[in-house]
């Protein structure tokens, strides 16, 4: 690092906003300010920080232009993780600051540290950096001339050329292809296996637990062999919070793929416990490259950066000088990342919070627009990649929503999986009704309108109709050339660009318009709160005068698109099997690829067709439909026709059970126990979980296990009910929350029903904590993705955060950081038309009742995932039932207090389990 370097550096100001106040350091002088007088100053000099955009909320202004080192992180160190805090910077690059005090004055060492990192590179990927600092120079982002100083006089002399250091693609690795895997056999897992294998997995250094070992056992049972078509091995198994049940599955599923040659399906709700589960799968395979033989992450392809989008944004001068930086930092980070994951892999979230979703996430195949063997950049793409490498792994982690689209669209079916672990089995209801509902839509219009004819009226967009992806594919076949023109033009009855304010205006355009402004027209009308700032419905039934014939003249516009659509299908189809000894192999993969989008815009069409027609007499009872307006805030979004089904573990059971040879599926929260049947027969208890795994679908029972916790919650938990706050006076609500979280001294989860009353609460507790030195988070506040969140919460003992549902769902935070949670009010379903229909099937206030208990559940178990955490968990709700308690654990006794009281006595209680006096005080 040069003298001149370093001087530069230090006369930059450096700053760290908290809540309610700044601190601001330059020229060796550390000043505390107001959020104004640390505005002012960073808008008049660019500031040395970490995550701009945070930084501009906590000073409630604009973003401005500052040096950023995350930024500065994500060149120098590309797929590497940082929290996008100060103290997460610093603690990656081995500094530790013991407050912001310290961290601001730590800043300018930490982009020290990071610039003389860059020049101990390899020469080539020396040179590629030194080719994207000039790129990035020129483009006037801040940082590139230190990058430029940083490696050296001959940064300047290489020439530029090309995409200037953008074109990564050109220097990835090809993938490999091979012969189709054989069947998988049929030998069956037996229980000492399992245990053994657990105990491999376990180690020297980790205990083997009895519990732990039954529960490896009985989830063996998944993987004997089928008796019967239609009738998979089927196992329920709640496993509580601390059996370790992750490895409990992992054991068997690993000896059935070993031992036969197969891959298992490991399926997580969330992006995030597809990562934690991907670190637990370290313990079967220590060595990396066995791994990452053996192990695939697998996600949708809209989750993976798409080279072909990336050159598309490089080349020809697309890129605008504001688009250099986020497309420099996505080509360094391609060089380096594991799997080419945008979302949830190696990229860092936070880039996406700084850089917008357009820039980075909308570099991927959102739209299902992947012309396969007919890019450049196909063999080496990243999701093809990933797909090659799933049908040789023996395990392979996806999510529930991937499973399910997949089952949904019938792809591959050669390639379906055989053996499934579903885990966060409770969420696998929800996640079934997302992925075989249909929206007809306004976006969704747009979205297929666009994929059929491209952009349209000039608009600049990577977006490529169908006609330029399979165009030359049937410019020989008169048949398929004829239908493929009769398509786009069909395609007109969509919905099109500026559809919302046209019909907003009166002015709509086509059938699908004209449709959507007749729905528009019934939601206002049959609104009870039309001017409400929050979505709204109302059902399809006693139609409006003239909405009958808009649905049916759109159903006939749809009909004119199917058919073209049915016959360029068809033509393909032939091509395939007529032309066998002609088509090369990419051309085949071509056409392949186009057959399985166009049968995925015909299902969804056909969808839409059935919707539209049934308007005209009642809805089929499989099916809930309904009109809906989607409102953020008072802006109108979206608006269509919706339709789920009203038990959505139907076609789960249909498209995913039972193809399957054999299913595990397991939680912590499978079964609700009301307080009615607590002394019925055990099988009282698995009714819910019947129901909403899907299981009652299938011709025989399931197998079914339940494992306690082994933790001591009678003695490491308090639960409180605060009968004294009005719920819905929020400055008492807030209040309530403010003492709460100081008297735990941080480590505080505030959960909330509304995102109003978190934003609430949130404006009036934030500068009352960061005086108290307890940092505040929030979701739906602060410019940062729900994974990154956590991530921060569970790395700063002393923070609090709030959220919403997924908050909820997936903290995973073990230890002190997680040692208090708040809810704000009993988390009653929301009460729209969907629910209505489904508690109307389902036994009425008894399923509010196992949703809620399930909820209230979920979120207490939040508190201890390890034996020696504790916790307390406190419901702001007078109004909480009785027969609601059975959520928690029978040894816990759930006490009705004031706020005074709940406070003192959680100050009480965490003082106590922090001194390792808590246990001896509760039993005396």
């Amino acid at each position: 690092m040069t003298t001149s370097l370093s001087a530069a550096l230090g006369r930059l100001p450096a700053l760290v906003a908290g809540g309610g106040f700044a601190w601001w350091f330059e020229n060796g002088q550390l000043e505390k300010l107001s959020p104004d007088a640390a505005a002012r100053r960073a808008r008049a000099t660019p500031p040395l920080l970490v995550h701009a955009k945070a930084t501009a909320t906590r000073l409630g202004i604009e973003p401005f232009q500052a040096y950023d080192l995350l930024d500065l992180f994500a060149f120098v160190r590309p797929a590497r993780f940082c929290l996008p805090t100060p103290h997460g910077l610093l603690a990656r690059i081995n500094l530790d600051a013991a407050d912001d005090e310290e961290a601001v004055q730590y800043l300018h060492h930490a982009a020290q540290i990071l610039l003389e990192d860059l020049p101990r590179q390899q020469p080539r990927a020396l040179r590629r950096s030194m080719r994207l600092a000039q790129t990035l120079h020129r483009a006037g982002w801040p940082w590139a001339i230190y990058l430029l100083t940083a490696l050296g006089p001959e940064a300047t002399t290489v020439p530029s050329g090309g995409a200037g250091g953008l074109d990564i693609w050109q220097e990835l690795p090809e993938w490999v292809d091979y012969a189709p895997p054989p069947p998988p056999d049929t030998q069956t897992v037996s229980p000492t296996e399992a245990r053994e294998r657990l105990a491999r997995l376990l180690g020297t250094t980790s205990e083997l637990r009895e519990t732990q070992a039954d529960y490896a056992a009985t989830t063996a049972q998944a993987f004997a062999p089928r008796e019967m078509l239609g009738m998979p091995e089927l196992v329920l198994a709640e496993a509580g919070t601390g059996i370790g049940k992750t490895l409990g599955y992992i054991a068997p599923a690993s000896v059935w793929a070993e031992k036969n040659g197969g891959t298992v399906w490991l399926s997580t709700y969330t992006k995030n416990l597809q990562r934690q589960l991907d670190h637990e799968l370290d313990r079967l395979f220590p060595d990396p490259a066995e791994k990452q033989a053996k192990v695939v992450v697998r996600k949708g392809r809209e989750n993976y950066l798409c080279l072909l989008n990336l050159e598309d944004a490089t080349q020809g001068g697309a890129a605008r000088p504001q688009d250099l930086v986020p497309l420099s930092l996505i080509a360094r980070w391609a060089g380096a990342t594991r799997d080419g994951d945008l979302a949830g892999g190696d990229f860092p979230a936070w880039a996406v919070d700084l850089h917008g979703r357009n820039r980075t996430l909308g570099l991927t195949d959102q739209r299902g627009e992947c012309i396969h063997a007919g890019c450049q950049h196909y063999r080496k793409c990243f999701i093809e990649r990933a797909v090659r490498k799933s049908r040789k792994a023996e395990m392979v982690i996806a999510n529930h929503a991937l499973v399910m689209i997949q089952a949904a669209m019938g792809e591959d079916d050669s390639q379906k999986p055989l053996r499934y672990v579903f885990d966060e089995g409770h969420h696998l209801f929800e996640a079934a009704d997302s992925a075989f509902a249909a929206h007809l839509t306004g976006m969704e219009g747009v979205d297929l309108r666009r994929w059929l004819r491209g952009p349209e009226g000039g608009r600049r967009s990577r977006a490529r109709g169908i006609a330029n992806r399979i165009g030359d594919l049937v410019a020989q076949d008169e048949r398929g050339k004829t239908s493929l023109e009769a398509v786009v033009e069909a395609a007109r009855c969509l919905p099109g660009e500026g559809w919302l304010a046209r019909i907003a205006e009166g002015n709509p355009i086509g059938q699908g318009e004209t449709f959507l402004a007749k729905a528009r027209q019934q939601i206002f009308a049959r609104s009870p709160q039309p001017d409400s700032p929050y979505g709204l419905e109302c059902p399809t039934k006693e139609p409006i005068n003239g909405l009958i014939e808009a649905a049916q003249d759109f159903a006939a516009g749809i009909d004119r698109v199917l058919e073209p659509l049915n016959a360029l299908t068809k033509s393909l189809g032939d091509m395939l099997a007529d032309e066998t000894a002609e088509l090369d192999t990419a051309t085949r993969s071509r056409i392949e690829g186009a057959l399985r989008g166009l049968l995925r815009r015909k299902l969804e069409l056909d969808a839409w067709r059935s919707m539209l027609l049934d308007l005209r007499t009642e809805t089929p009872p499989t099916f809930v439909d309904w009109f809906g307006l989607e409102r953020i805030d008072g802006r109108d979004l979206d608006l269509g026709l919706y339709r789920h089904y009203l038990d959505p573990m139907q076609p789960f059971a249909a498209a995913v059970l039972k193809p399957a040879h054999g299913v595990a599926i397991t939680s912590a929260t499978l079964r609700d126990i009301p307080p009615a049947k607590a002394d019925a027969a055990p099988e009282a208890a698995w009714v819910s979980a019947e129901i909403r795994s899907g299981a009652r679908h299938l011709p025989q029972p399931a197998r079914r296990a339940a494992f306690p916790s082994p933790f001591d919650y009678a003695n490491r938990t308090r639960v409180f009910v605060v009968t004294d706050v009005r719920r819905d006076a929020m400055d008492q609500v807030a209040a309530a929350y403010r003492e709460l979280f100081l008297a735990a001294g941080g480590g505080g989860l505030g959960l909330f029903t509304a995102i109003f009353r978190l934003r609430a609460v949130q404006k009036r507790i934030l500068r009352p904590l960061a005086e108290a030195g307890l940092p505040l988070y929030a979701q739906h506040v602060d410019p940062l993705d729900n994974a990154t969140l956590v991530d921060i919460f569970r790395a700063e003992e002393h923070a609090c955060l709030l959220g919403t549902d997924a908050m909820r769902d997936g903290v995973d935070v073990p230890g002190a950081s997680l040692r208090l949670a708040v809810f704000d009010r009993v988390p009653w379903p929301r009460p729209d038309l969907l629910h209505k229909a489904r508690k109307a099937a389902f036994g009425g206030q008894a399923y509010d009742d196992l949703l809620t208990r399930l909820k209230l559940k979920q979120a207490y178990g939040r508190l201890l995932r390890r034996a020696e955490d504790y916790g307390v968990f406190v419901v702001l709700d007078a109004q909480l039932p009785t027969r609601l308690l059975s959520a928690f654990p029978a040894s816990v006794e759930v006490r009705r207090v004031g706020i005074r009281e709940a406070v003192a006595e959680t100050a009480a209680f965490l003082h106590g389990m922090r001194a390792g006096t808590g246990e001896q005080q509760n039993l005396a």
